[in-house]
């Protein structure tokens, strides 16, 4: 029985998904600038390799990918068993 038959029963467990693309320092002053529609400049860019966390656990990494006019994740690898 493969890993995903055994857990197949789990299927339509809802589980929150974390990707995180970036963490940064900003002054108070700067976020109570913000409102709808601000921009807020990352160090991360396309193309390079992110953490992906389900349940507070990194199971996984991605690279940022641009798809038309929406950013996504490409999942690149998963963390195994240890």
């Amino acid at each position: 029985m493969t890993p995903a038959e055994r857990i197949a029963h789990l299927a339509d467990v809802l589980m929150e998904v974390e990707v995180e693309l970036d963490r940064k320092m900003v002054p108070i002053r700067d976020i109570l600038k913000l409102e709808p529609g601000s921009v807020v400049k990352l160090s991360h860019s396309a193309g390079e390799n992110i953490s992906i966390v389900v349940g507070g656990r990194m199971i996984g990494s991605g690279e940022i990918v641009i798809i038309e006019d929406s950013m996504g994740i490409r999942i690149t690898d998963f963390v195994g068993d240890e």
